[in-house]
This record gives C-alpha cells, sequence and structure tokens, in this order.
C-alpha cells in the first residue's frame, strides 16, 4: 500500500522558523549574534561588504585585509618560563668563556686570564642544568632527554652538548687546578689539554644551538630569522664573556677588543632588524617585546660601542661598558621570547612568511 509523506511533517514549529530568521538577520545586519542561548564562543564574522553586495558565506563576500575568520594563532606559543631566558644567556656566556680558556692556553695569555675563563665555563656549565630541570619542573624530565640521540632535533642535541659541555669544563678545570697545586699524575697535562679542546668545540656548539633551537620551529618571527639568530647568539655570549672579566679586573687590550668587536656586530644586527618592516617583524618593533628589543639592541650595541670608543682609556668607563652589554644581552633574550609568544598569536604572519616562500620558489623556478 503505497503511502505520501506530510511536506509539513519535518517542518520546525512556526516559532522556532521565526526564531532562527531573526537570528539570521542580525547576523547578516551587525557581523555577529548578541542574544541567543546555546550560542558557540567566538563565533564572531567579519562585517558584511556591502561593496560587493556579498554576505560572510558569498562568493563574492571577501574577509577584510589583515583579518582571519576566527582571528586564532595557527601555531601554539612557546610555553617557557624565565629560566629559559636566563639559560640562553648564561650558556652563551659560559660556552664562549671556554673557548677565550683555550685559545688563552694556546696563545701563552696571562695564566690567571685562562683559569678566570675557565672557571667562568664550569660555573655556567653546573648553572644551565638547573635552570633547565626548573622550566621542565623534575630532574628525570631531563635525563629522559638523554634516553635517545636525534642528530635532527635541535633540543635532543642540545641537551646532549649541555652535557658534554659540562663534563669537558669539569675535566678541564680539575686538571688545570692539579697542575697549578702541583699535583703529579700520569698525563695530566695531556688530559686538561683535551678537556680545554672538549669544552671549547661544545662551548660554541652551546653558545650558537640555542638561536638554532628557536629557529628550528613554526613561530614566524623565530623562522624568519633563522640564519641570524645563531650568529646573534654567539656574538651576545661573546660580548658578554668580555664583559664579565672586565668586570673580574681583566682590562686587558684583548678584552678590549672583544667587547669592541661584539658591539659592532650587535649594532649591524640591530640595523638590519629596524631595516625589515613586516607583519611577521611586528613583533621586534611594537609592544613588549618590540621596546625591550630596541632597548637591549641599544645597550648591547650603539651605547656600548660609543662607550668604548670615547671612554677607551677610562676604567669607570669600561665598567659601564660592560654593565651595559651584560643587561641588553640578557634583556635580548627575554625580546626573543616574547616576540615567539606574540608571533605565535598572529595567523596573518604565518600567512605572510608561507606566501613569500611561495613566491620565492616560484621565482626560482622561474629562474631555472
Amino acid at each position: 500500500m503505497a503511502t505520501t509523506e506530510n511536506p509539513d511533517s519535518t517542518r520546525l514549529p512556526k516559532a522556532t522558523e521565526e526564531r532562527l530568521e531573526a537570528i539570521r538577520a542580525e547576523a547578516a545586519a551587525t557581523g555577529k549574534v548578541e542574544s541567543g542561548a546555546g550560542r558557540p564562543p567566538r563565533m564572531d564574522r567579519p562585517p558584511r561588504d556591502e561593496r560587493s553586495g556579498g554576505g560572510v558565506g558569498s562568493s563574492e563576500g571577501k574577509f577584510p585585509a589583515g583579518e582571519s575568520y576566527y582571528n586564532l594563532g595557527v601555531v601554539k606559543p612557546p610555553t617557557w618560563t624565565w629560566e629559559i631566558a636566563v639559560y640562553f644567556f648564561v650558556g652563551g656566556i659560559s660556552g664562549i668563556s671556554s673557548v677565550i680558556g683555550f685559545i688563552g692556553h694556546v696563545l701563552h695569555a696571562d695564566p690567571t686570564l685562562v683559569r678566570v675563563a675557565l672557571w667562568m665555563g664550569l660555573i655556567g656549565a653546573m648553572i644551565c642544568p638547573g635552570l633547565l630541570i626548573a622550566d621542565l619542573g623534575r630532574p628525570s624530565r631531563f635525563l629522559n632527554m638523554l634516553r635517545v640521540f636525534k642528530w635532527r632535533s635541535a633540543m635532543s642535541m642540545g641537551s646532549w652538548i649541555l652535557s658534554a659541555f659540562g663534563g669537558a669544563a669539569f675535566t678541564a678545570v680539575a686538571a688545570n687546578e692539579a697542575v697549578r697545586y702541583g699535583i703529579h699524575l700520569p698525563l695530566l697535562p695531556q688530559i686538561a689539554w683535551i678537556g680545554e679542546f672538549g669544552g671549547a668545540i661544545t662551548g660554541l656548539l652551546l653558545a650558537s644551538y640555542t638561536g638554532v633551537l628557536i629557529g628550528a620551529t613554526a613561530i614566524p618571527v623565530w623562522h624568519q630569522h633563522r640564519h641570524l639568530l645563531p650568529a646573534h647568539f654567539l656574538t651576545s655570549g661573546l660580548g658578554g664573556s668580555a664583559a664579565i672579566l672586565e668586570l673580574l679586573g681583566f682590562l686587558l687590550p684583548v678584552t678590549q677588543f672583544l667587547g669592541f668587536a661584539a658591539s659592532a656586530v650587535e649594532t649591524l644586527l640591530g640595523i638590519s632588524l629596524e631595516l625589515k618592516p613586516s607583519q611577521v617583524n611586528k613583533p621586534l618593533h611594537h609592544g613588549r617585546s618590540g621596546w625591550t628589543m630596541r632597548i637591549a639592541g641599544a645597550l648591547e650595541g650603539p651605547i656600548a660601542l660609543l662607550i668604548r670608543v670615547f671612554l677607551h682609556g677610562s676604567a669607570h668607563g669600561r665598567y659601564a661598558t660592560a654593565i651595559c652589554f651584560l643587561i641588553g644581552s640578557c634583556s635580548s633574550r627575554f625580546a626573543w621570547i616574547w616576540a615567539g609568544r606574540a608571533s605565535a598569536h598572529d595567523p596573518h604572519a604565518l600567512f605572510e612568511e608561507e606566501n613569500e616562500r611561495i613566491r620565492a620558489r616560484a621565482a626560482g623556478a622561474r629562474a631555472l
């Protein structure tokens, strides 16, 4: 027996239909719905494009420039605490200090300078694991990072570099102190040389890998400067190590030269960042991260450079330069982390960087 379906049997009640029509009219007029229960959060829509006559869902209606549908970040922001910024700062100084100690020993520099530089490397190697563990929460989490060795992972390599650097720095200091106090053991001078050489190699890696670490991410402002960050962190660590040596009384021509070179390079890097205004670099020019970055760049760049030029013969001038550079170097680490957080919350920065890569690949293909 054939049956016929009542076309009105599935129709909503008249009151409900009227309510839906009212919601649609309100959304079309204002771009959002202010009333009504059960509305999902953050359902704001871009305003209607009156010039094209299209609504939000029509093919003619376009999103306004610089605005996404939900205006939400695409990548997850970093959750690092202040300990990581200090770890970047201390790790750079301790790694470069071991390099200075090894080169000073090779060039027969002041033995006291060599000894202090090696101790600076060891002290930094003891502080860095504590900072990492404080950020991770438990010591076991740091040990778990050493269970595997992934040479393609900057974080895995960083854990092994820090561990190797700590062992080399301890070996160098222990062997040199034994020789200094007249302890005669077989192959002790050779062990000291091996420790110093190992500390210099791993120290260079420790001072630069942190720049590689944050550059090897999808966060736009970090990825955009992935080639600049390792050099910036190395230079900052060099100037910081020279500054501490000067504050400890080593007002030598070599520390003056190292500080001058570091400030000059930092000045050039700061100028290059200022000359690249874009959506990706917006966190480096605006907001808390932007102001911190500019103040830090001025302290470790032009301000420190000018003090060295005009007060190079004054001990107080060199102390002031060292303090300026250290404050700027530490502040720049915080600025880069804050810039990464701001960049992760900006979806348009990621889209702009991706479009730049697409255009670069297209230009390369056309050139071929």
